[in-house]
C-alpha cells in the first residue's frame, strides 16, 4: 500500500514536528504547575536536555512522543508504509539513545520518569503516578 503524502508533502509534515513546547509537554506543563509543581525547561547541562526538571527533588520527566520513540500504544505501534527501515532504524536509534541518557541520568543520581504523549492525552489532571514519583522522597522528609 502506497503511502497517503508525496514525498514532499510528508517532508513538510514532518519538518513542522518540534523536539520541545509539543502540545502533550505544554500540557502537562500546565497540569503540573496548576498543581503547585516547580520545574525547569530543557536544562542543557543535563544528558538528553530533559524536558522538565525538579532540581530541588532531582528529578525529571521526559515527554516522549509515541511515534517517535516507539510506545506500545497503537500510534507508537504503526510504522509508516514507505521507507519502513528508516522509520524503524529511526525509531531504534531513538530508543537506545533514550536509554543511555535515562541511565547517564541516574548514574549522576536523578530520579527519571518517561511519559508518553498517549498518557497525557488520555489524562484529565495530574497522574498519581506523577505525584507519587514527584513526592516520593519528599514524604519521609517532613
Amino acid at each position: 500500500m502506497a503511502d497517503f503524502m508525496s514525498p514532499e508533502q510528508r517532508s513538510a509534515h514532518m519538518s513542522k514536528i518540534r523536539s520541545k513546547d509539543t502540545k502533550p509537554e505544554l500540557r502537562l506543563r500546565r497540569m503540573l504547575h496548576g498543581a503547585g509543581y516547580r520545574y525547569r525547561l530543557h536544562d542543557r547541562k543535563l544528558p538528553g536536555r530533559p524536558d522538565l526538571v525538579f532540581a530541588g527533588r532531582r528529578k525529571v520527566i521526559f515527554v516522549h512522543g509515541c511515534f517517535w520513540h516507539g510506545h506500545e500504544c497503537p500510534v507508537g505501534a504503526r510504522l509508516p508504509k514507505t521507507n519502513t527501515e528508516f522509520w524503524a532504524g529511526k525509531r531504534r536509534r531513538n530508543q537506545e539513545r533514550d536509554a543511555m541518557q535515562r541511565k547517564l541520568l541516574e548514574d549522576m543520581g536523578w530520579g527519571v520518569l518517561v511519559v508518553w504523549e498517549c498518557e497525557v492525552k488520555a489524562s484529565s489532571g495530574v497522574s498519581a503516578t506523577w505525584s507519587e514519583f514527584l513526592d516520593a522522597d519528599r514524604r519521609g522528609a517532613n
